[in-house]
């Protein structure tokens, strides 16, 4: 896996799920969560926990990371 450490957007639907990502100025649908779990973050330096994904995304096999209560999501790493 390659660190990527960026913000992106995503989009969700309706219903709260996936739906795409936007990274590097190019849209990947999301076709589907491949893993999901929950980190509780460095409490000791202040981080938020967050809800992790693995997703399929177009060509794209990416973990995507959300802080609770955040609206800030970012791509954390992709598989290379």
């Amino acid at each position: 896996m390659k660190a990527v450490q960026q913000t992106i957007t995503v989009s969700l639907t309706a219903a709260g799920e996936l739906q795409r990502m936007v990274w590097a100025g190019r849209a990947y649908p999301v076709q589907g969560v491949l893993d999901q779990w929950r980190y509780g973050g460095r409490w000791w330096l202040g981080e938020a926990p967050r809800t992790c994904y693995l997703v399929q995304a177009g060509e794209l096999i990416a973990e995507l990371h959300h802080e609770d209560g955040g609206k800030i999501w970012w791509l954390a790493r992709l598989v290379d």
